[in-house]
């Protein structure tokens, strides 16, 4: 009944031989060998801890979890449960539910306007960040996890202007961040630093941010902070850099940061691999990992995730092994409830299908994804560039026209793989970037079992792309060209729409970019940009129409230090000139341009192209 029993009473019910005792004037049954091994457990435990547990070791209590693989011990818990005081009590309830968290108002610097459960997001964050907590914000793809770690850190800017200390409780979890502390730094794959270089500067330009990344400064600029970097980064918030390179910098492990954040973190769900044990390393007051997949194939991949942002939370990695099999083996419903219990406070995930998100999204979002080249393309690129410098210097009128064109065209196919550009050769995944890219983007959506259209203007490719995109998917998808019959179409869309229908689908602009309902499909790909934006528009309304049930995210493939960026900058930033560059006649005012003016526009940045990790 929730009392507390003296120690009288508990020699008392020991000692009792009928398997009955009367306490306090009631008659209650008694398993004295059950009894004993709950006290023998609590006496072991209070003197292997004189001085208290740790609060990651009173969160297994309270979620009923033991790690040990002793099944004497599962018998014991049977007899024992284990309730939070009244701190602890609060900071559960405002971990499992950041709508109760109201200390704090999101957005104030940001800008943009949050969402209501983009606020809860950084509410969130900001509560378990300050309490020296692991995170992991685990939204679906689509529901903004970077902006709400933005609007994060310009509140920790905030704070750290305001000198204001962390709110900590006395009777806090031990080691709890001080928000208002030194630089934070960001872990991404080398493929999305542009992304953040872009969203950082669209939303929240008053953040100082610092790119760690060939693609971004030189190694001259990266050697001055690496001599002292904790004077050199002294007035930065942010420090960005990827994950192939935490292995290579290793003044990053001499960095006390006050948050380091892993986005796309299933990049460490391989534990044993050199690029988690270096991630894991990195010293920070508190941890945060965003993923939209958790758990991509096994437990082990939670293991790994929550061994970086909350370190021992989950053991070690043999005794979380031991744990699930031994979960395993008691075979109900409830026998994961004990690790669902655990790990629940330290996770934010909302979904597209919520009733109550999916109301307040928009309808289509639209992003840049940036590529890299390889060093094969890199180089192809810079021969093209270097035969239209020597052929400018002897061409003139219709001829120079034609020049250009065709070397448009032919560093558009080097952009997306070598072999287009060759006419010949295996589509090697590992020689183009984009394919690489492609293949980083895919996996979560088929690990949703969601399905995705592939545009790109050549026909050539759309086979290639499929073969590849059946390697991805475990499955093969579909191909739409202007080779295919007309009749067919029909059928290839019907197959498409289908629940159990292949997930995805490769189509050619021309042949595929209007008169289609393929409304199956969640996410749409522009592999290579048509550079009129009313044709990309009118390709992506494939699946953003009427009937449109699901929402809708566009990624437009750009090679960064390429033509492709250059355009792609001229269409955002220069609205007004690129209504001239993209009309119907779409690359003709290129053909205008001056030899050098052209040169500019075409020339290869080989640091930003080639920069791989």
């Amino acid at each position: 009944d929730g009392e507390t029993l003296t120690d009288q009473e508990r020699r008392d019910l020991l000692a009792a031989t009928e398997g009955l005792a009367l306490l306090r004037g009631k008659w209650v049954e008694v398993d004295q060998k059950q009894l004993q091994q709950a006290l023998d457990h609590w006496r072991q435990l209070a003197k292997e801890h004189p001085d208290g547990i740790s609060f990651v070791e009173g969160m297994r209590l309270l979620a009923g979890a033991t790690l040990e693989a002793d099944e004497s011990d599962d018998q014991a818990a049977a007899w024992w449960h284990v309730t939070a005081g009244d701190w602890l009590r609060k900071t559960l309830e405002q971990m499992r539910r950041p709508e109760t968290i109201a200390d704090l108002q999101p957005g104030r610097d940001l800008q943009a306007k949050l969402r209501p459960y983009q606020a809860e997001g950084v509410r969130w964050l900001w509560f378990m960040t300050n309490l020296g907590l692991g995170a992991c914000l685990a939204d679906d793809m689509g529901l903004g996890k970077t902006i709400q770690v933005i609007d994060l850190l310009l509140e920790r800017k905030r704070a750290r202007a305001a000198q204001a200390p962390a709110a900590r409780p006395r009777n806090g979890p031990a080691g709890a961040a001080q928000a208002a502390s030194g630089p934070s730094l960001l872990v991404v794959p080398a493929s999305l630093i542009g992304n953040w270089r872009q969203e950082l500067a669209r939303f929240a330009p008053s953040l100082q941010a610092f790119i760690a990344h060939r693609s971004e400064c030189d190694a001259d600029a990266l050697g001055e902070v690496a001599a002292d970097p904790k004077r050199k980064l002294a007035g930065f918030d942010l420090v960005i850099t990827s994950y192939g390179l935490v292995r290579r910098l290793a003044w990053l492990a001499d960095v006390p940061w006050s948050l380091v954040v892993l986005d796309e973190a299933q990049a460490i769900k391989n534990s044993s691999s050199a690029q988690t044990r270096s991630v894991k390393k990195l010293p920070a007051a508190a941890r945060l990992v965003l993923t939209g997949t958790p758990v991509e194939n096994h437990l082990g991949d939670l293991w790994s995730l929550f061994d970086f942002c909350c370190p021992g939370l989950l053991g070690s990695a043999g005794e979380f092994k031991k744990f699930v099999k031994r979960l395993n083996r008691q075979q109900n419903a409830e026998a994961f409830g004990a690790l669902r219990r655990l790990v629940r406070p330290y996770i934010l995930r909302r979904m597209k299908t919520d009733p109550n998100i999916v109301p307040d999204l928009p309808e289509k979002t639209e992003m840049r994804a940036e590529c890299g080249l390889t060093k094969k393309q890199a180089a192809l690129y810079g021969q093209a560039v270097d035969e239209l410098e020597r052929r400018l210097r002897v061409s003139e009128g219709m001829a120079r026209r034609g020049l250009v064109l065709s070397v448009l065209m032919q560093l558009k196919q080097i952009c997306n793989h070598p072999a287009q550009y060759a006419s010949s050769g295996s589509f090697d995944p590992a020689e183009s970037g984009k394919f690489e890219r492609l293949e980083l983007l895919c996996e979560p959506i088929a690990g949703r079992q969601e399905k995705v259209l592939v545009f790109t203007q050549f026909q050539s490719l759309t086979e290639p792309l499929a073969g590849f995109l059946a390697t991805v998917f475990g499955r093969p998808g579909l191909v739409l060209h202007g080779g295919v019959p007309v009749r067919k179409r029909s059928e290839l869309v019907r197959a498409f729409q289908e629940d159990l229908g292949p997930p995805f689908f490769v189509i050619s602009l021309k042949a595929g970019g209007s008169g289609l309902n393929l409304t199956a499909a969640s996410h749409v790909v522009h592999f290579d940009r048509w550079w009129n934006p009313a044709v990309e528009n009118q390709a992506t309304d494939r699946a953003f129409r009427i009937g449109q049930k699901r929402n809708v995210l566009v990624h437009k493939f750009v090679c960064r230090g390429t033509v492709e960026e250059r355009i792609d900058a001229m269409i955002r930033e220069k609205q007004a000139m690129a209504d001239k560059l993209l009309n119907q006649e779409a690359e003709t005012p290129l053909t205008e341009m001056s030899d050098d003016e052209l040169l500019r526009f075409v020339s290869l940045d080989i640091r930003r192209a080639t920069a791989e990790e």
